[in-house]
This record gives structure tokens, sequence and C-alpha cells, in this order.
């Protein structure tokens, strides 16, 4: 799973110039990147590790990555 983060964030930040700054999984894909990196301690630490702040999604199948101005380390969730 990191390999393929890596590969296309990487893939993102050569085609727009800049890094990604979300990462978009389903529910799945993020316990498969939480037992990867179990020695991670909470969700803020995983994203600072990251460098992206993690979006669940339920209606995707493969993870994305993409750029936003919105701060959703401060968003709310409804």
């Amino acid at each position: 799973m990191l390999s393929f983060i890596y590969q296309i964030a990487r893939q993102f930040e050569q085609k727009h110039g800049f890094s990604p700054n979300l990462i978009h999984l389903n529910n799945e894909q993020f316990e498969h990147l939480c037992s990867e990196l179990a020695d991670i301690e909470g969700l803020d630490n995983l994203s600072q590790v990251l460098g992206m702040e993690i979006v669940l999604q339920t209606d995707i199948t493969h993870p994305s990555v993409s750029w936003s101005v919105v701060d959703w380390g401060q968003a709310i969730a409804v």
C-alpha cells in the first residue's frame, strides 16, 4: 500500500508541479494502511508521516491523491 501511495503521489507531483495534500481511501484501504504503519499512533501522526490528510470515502475502489486549499485537518465530518 505504501509503495502505491508513493507512486501516485509522485505522479501527481510530476504532473502538477506540487505535492498532493489529500489521500482518498476507502475503509478497507485505510485499515490496510494502518496495519502497515502499526508503529504510528494516532490519525494526526499518520497524516504527518504521509504528508497528506486522509479522506475516507465509501464509493472509491482505488486510492487517489489530490490537492485542496481547504485545511481538512480543521474540518468537521457531518
